[in-house]
């Protein structure tokens, strides 16, 4: 017989255990990829996390809850003082046996119960020091035989840090709901005929016609959501699936996991120096949108010294990351590939919205490695020893058979000026695969020329086995078993929507099926959100962006741009990040010390007590 135990409910960041248990069942013996798959058959393409994220230690504004109430207990979340622990008798019990538990924490008495022995027992064991757990098991005249053990529960502190990949950029909680009428956009030319529609939000009772009244915030209400908005946070980020992972597949553990990744994010404005919001969660009004985020280092810093001031010995333990996109302008080179039109492409360009690979190939030569070096000082005095730090690199979401795609519109005719031009798409691909990537895998790992002031100390844990595994699934790749709407209602040559205003106010789909038929977290062959994909998941109105280029309307002609882009165009689908966190899961485990998950035994039986001695 043998004593065996496990943590309950232990990702701490969900405050009910029905969450984390959805994901114990659908992970037995499968990858953290394999299990999003069948957690999105499960929900029908509408995502498990719609229903959890209003059931979460942080609120919708990016605050931790201190305390947390998890399953109507009281807890700190940064500072646990013990954690909720099941407790069973396993092996080879005799029938109708009976068992005297017995645990001491070493602080006032043992806590003692008697029960049968087929039923496992709860307690709470004390955070940060071993419970001596004895059970006397009784059956019929023979003596008692005693089983004991030690449980200690390691409680890993992680904290998520980076940009729009770090963050889950593409993947809201709660997706936004389609309505199956049309909503009109104006185009920049400004005449009737340059008005077009696409689907409306549903529950929008405002006038869907381009001269009806701006009714922004009714349209906010109506908003996709994500457990932080103003930096589109989601519970599908690669960092939020690795600490779950390690959660479900450790036991003996619980996982205190602090998100502060943030869309938008470069070194400089996000991660040292505070940053603008993506959009606001939806309220009555959008007054009370403040419009910028902390810098994550300081929100980091501020919670490691809460947490040292309640426990001296509490400390960090991980931080994954993920940051460099941004600082060498990757949006502008997504948009310099898909704004097609030349009336789009001079108005971004004078904005500042469409880069080139040269501007970008000069800000990965000079900036990142500074901003590089100035990270990994700041990075040090919280974890100690950089291999903590678990920089996550990117995938390339142009290839497809490790080739580029094609280009062409399919996927990207949610806008009339969209066209991904296969020759910019060339361009940008062959940089990001053969100069962006490997610059980054240098900079992490202090290689090919980079200074670092001691290389041995200042290599972070690098990951990038899921690339190989992107090239096959980018945003142009397709399979016969991709959702029948995608297959049916995108069309590869950019005929997806009906071109009369007047009837494509009414049904603006060109194929047969509503526009809710679309089911943002079905499986695809594609790990990448196209243009199309962005819009029919998040439809982001653009709340967070510089006065010049904040829409005049919700019928402007530049939301109707952001609102295809600024949800997550060109990001990795709830699937990539699953395959991310397949691989950052290695690591982790490995920076960890946790092994391969199966918990080793660590009770045996004992020297069966006196028959005259009273337990």
């Amino acid at each position: 017989m043998q004593i065996s135990w496990e943590v309950r409910n232990r990702f701490r960041l969900f405050r009910e255990e029905r969450d984390f248990l959805l994901h114990t069942e659908s992970a037995r013996g499968r990858s953290i990829l394999s299990s999003e798959q069948a957690l999105e058959l499960q929900s029908d393409g509408r995502g498990w996390a719609r229903n959890t994220v209003n059931r979460l230690c942080i609120d919708l504004a990016g605050r931790v809850s201190e305390p947390c109430t998890r399953d109507n207990v009281k807890e700190s979340y940064l500072t646990p003082v013990d954690h909720p622990v099941t407790v069973r008798l396993t092996g080879q019990i005799p029938v109708g046996a009976t068992c005297a538990w017995s645990f001491d924490d070493g602080e006032g008495p043992p806590r003692q119960s008697t029960l049968d022995c087929a039923e496992p027992i709860n307690f709470r064991a004390r955070y940060g020091r071993p419970t001596v757990t004895t059970v006397d098991v009784s059956s019929g005249p023979e003596a008692p035989q005693r089983v004991g053990t030690e449980i200690m529960v390691r409680d890993i502190f992680i904290a998520g840090l980076g940009d729009s990949i770090a963050s889950g950029e593409g993947n809201p909680d709660r997706p936004i709901a389609l309505s199956d009428e049309g909503f009109c956009f104006r185009s920049y030319l400004g005449t009737a005929a340059a008005q077009y529609y696409r689907p409306s939000r549903a529950g929008y009772k405002g006038g869907r016609a381009c001269e009806a009244p701006d009714l922004l915030p009714v349209w906010q209400r109506q908003s996709a959501l994500w457990f932080n908005s103003a930096c589109h946070r989601s519970l599908y980020s690669y960092q939020t699936r690795t600490a779950l992972a390690l959660a479900v597949r450790y036991p003996h553990i619980a996982v205190t996991y602090l998100p502060l990744a943030c869309t938008g994010a470069t070194i400089a404005d996000g991660l040292f120096g505070s940053q603008r919001a993506r959009e606001c969660p939806p309220t009555k009004t959008t007054a009370a949108c403040q419009g910028t985020v902390n810098a994550q280092l300081a929100e980091l810093r501020e919670a490691v010294a809460a947490a040292k001031r309640r426990q001296p010995d509490r400390k960090l333990d991980l931080i994954l990351l993920s940051i460099g996109a941004n600082d060498i302008n990757f949006s502008g080179l997504v948009a310099d590939v898909i704004v097609d039109t030349p009336t789009e492409r001079v108005l971004f360009r004078r904005t500042g919205v469409i880069g080139s690979v040269d501007d970008s190939r000069a800000a990965l030569a000079r900036d990142l490695p500074q901003g590089f070096s100035k990270l990994r000082e700041a990075l040090k005095p919280l974890v100690g020893d950089l291999q903590r730090v678990v920089y996550v690199s990117y995938a390339n979401p142009t290839l497809a058979g490790g080739a580029p795609c094609p280009g062409g519109r399919g996927g990207f005719d949610i806008h009339p000026s969209f066209n991904a031009q296969p020759q910019r798409l060339a361009n940008v691909s062959g940089y990001v695969e053969n100069e962006f990537l490997p610059q980054l895998k240098a900079l992490a790992l202090c290689q090919s020329g980079i200074l670092c002031r001691d290389p041995a100390a200042d290599r972070m844990t690098f990951v990038d086995a899921h690339q190989a595994a992107f090239s096959r699934h980018g945003m142009c790749v397709h399979a016969a078993d991709d959702p029948k709407f995608d297959r049916d209602c995108f069309s590869p040559t950019g005929r997806s929507f009906v071109a009369d205003p007047v009837a494509a106010a009414d049904n603006p789909m060109a194929c047969s099926h509503p526009a809710s038929d679309y089911r943002p977290y079905a499986s695809r062959a594609r790990w990448i959100r196209t243009v199309n994909d962005s819009y029919f998941t998040a439809m982001t109105y653009p709340e967070g962006m510089p006065a010049m280029l904040r829409p005049s309307d919700i019928h402007d002609a530049l939301w109707s741009v952001l609102s295809a882009v600024y949800g997550g165009a060109v990001h990795p689908t709830a699937e990539g990040h699953a395959a991310m966190a397949d691989a950052a899961l290695a690591a982790a485990r490995g920076v960890l010390g946790l092994g391969n998950g199966t918990p080793s035994v660590s009770s045996e039986p004992l020297t069966p007590p006196p028959r005259d001695v009273v337990q």
